[in-house]
């Protein structure tokens, strides 16, 4: 019953993997104010639950990734979950907020499920092929900062803040199971030592083809960012909307991006990664451009700000699971070192952007500071998939050449 798996997971296996590291960043916010309250300390030491979280997280995928290129996505993703779950469990437990925010911590170890999902995906099918199955599992990623607050303030009302890490606890121990039971090594080509993969690195280093990947990735994800940060201050400044509207209207560009997520999941199989990458920044920045005409014209209404990023948010669908793919394809035996120094880009940029935005986007430049930021990111991330497909226009050309 409980013999380990030996084939490559489902990809329900890796949606679910998907899922978890994203609940476990925002299923508790709406209970932040009655764990202060409880632990009787600042809302603002509390919210250290969240930077924490996504400073540990960056860190981790810089280490998991090597870690996975050297002894396997399997045996790297059961002691994540494992910390995962022992750390969750110290969480509904503890009384001490020292104790809880030194666990929470340890909670970032679930952010495997991600970074090594999708270096499993790459280890087992082709690079076009891969961004298929990257856009459905990313899918995923929309649907749990959507469903993550709703399921986590439902808990909180009927059991109290705790049950949030009970949840967890439970949740982690049942993703151990699964991927004990589904997630067979998928890495192959695992290198001999730690010394045989550092001297590997420059070639994943020193590829222009990863560094076009991984910055239109990571400023992809920017122009998200970016509307997390400024989107409230003008929806409220401007449009007066409350807050439950404008919890509605934040979650738009989710949605979008759960749209584009499948459409990629649709057709990347069929076209280049390239072409998806650019297609995916055309459709973000003719959005943008749509809600600055629109503005300009005197069209100040809800959809022409919400109805504009939800656009950001459907072209990131469709440009993040191909440069994703690329940026792990790159030197597929370093695919899961890819996977973390990639994601630790973009959340460091992404954190980047975000204290560029508070500072940008006020009272003052209103609208056009946040499209304007939001614009900027499209832009940067474009020309870096337009680097790319230079790069591999250049390259074909000189094969040609050599070989007549």
């Amino acid at each position: 019953m409980f013999r380990a798996a030996a084939s490559p997971p489902s990809m329900a296996t890796l949606v679910i993997l998907t899922a978890l590291s994203t609940l476990a960043l925002n299923m508790f916010l709406p209970s932040l104010s009655a764990m202060a309250v409880d632990f009787e300390v600042d809302y603002a030491l509390v919210a250290l639950a969240i930077a924490g979280y996504l400073g540990i997280t960056a860190l981790l995928m810089l280490i998991m990734g090597p870690l996975s290129d050297r002894f396997g996505r399997r045996p790297v993703l059961l002691v994540g979950l494992a910390v995962f779950t022992a750390a969750s469990l110290v969480c509904a437990l503890t009384e001490d907020i020292w104790i809880f925010l030194a666990f929470r911590v340890c909670q970032g170890t679930v952010i495997a499920g991600w970074a090594l999902s999708l270096a499993a995906i790459r280890d087992t099918v082709p690079e076009q092929e891969a961004a298929s199955k990257i856009g459905y599992v990313t899918m995923a990623m929309a649907v749990g900062p959507m469903t993550g607050p709703v399921v986590g303030g439902a808990l909180e009302e009927l059991f109290g803040w705790r049950a949030n890490f009970w949840a967890f606890t439970l949740f982690g121990a049942a993703a151990f199971c699964l991927t004990w039971l589904d997630l067979g090594e998928t890495n192959r080509s695992r290198s001999a030592s730690f010394g045989a993969q550092f001297r590997a690195y420059p070639e994943l280093f020193l590829s222009r083809r990863f560094w076009g990947f991984a910055l239109c990735l990571a400023f992809s994800v920017g122009a998200f960012y970016t509307f997390l940060t400024g989107a409230p201050l003008v929806a409220v400044s401007l449009l007066g909307l409350s807050p439950a509207e404008l919890g509605f209207y934040l979650g738009t560009i989710t949605a979008g991006f759960a749209f584009g997520s499948f459409l990629s999941g649709r057709f990347a199989k069929r076209h280049a990664l390239t072409s998806m990458m650019i297609v995916g920044r055309l459709v973000a920045a003719a959005g943008l451009l749509l809600g600055f005409a629109l503005f300009l014209a005197g069209q100040v209404h809800v959809l022409s700000l919400f109805g504009a990023t939800i656009f950001v948010g459907l072209g990131n669908g469709l440009t993040m699971p191909s440069s994703n793919a690329g940026a792990l394809s790159v030197r597929p035996k370093l695919a899961g070192s890819a996977a973390g120094l990639a994601g630790a880009l973009a959340v460091g940029i992404g954190a980047l952007l975000t204290s560029i935005t508070g500072a940008v986007v006020n009272e003052a430049t209103g609208v056009y500071g946040l499209l304007g930021m939001m614009l900027a990111c499209v832009a940067l991330s474009l020309l870096a998939a337009l680097s790319v497909l230079w790069i591999d226009r250049r390259e074909g050309a000189v094969r040609a050449v050599e070989l007549t």
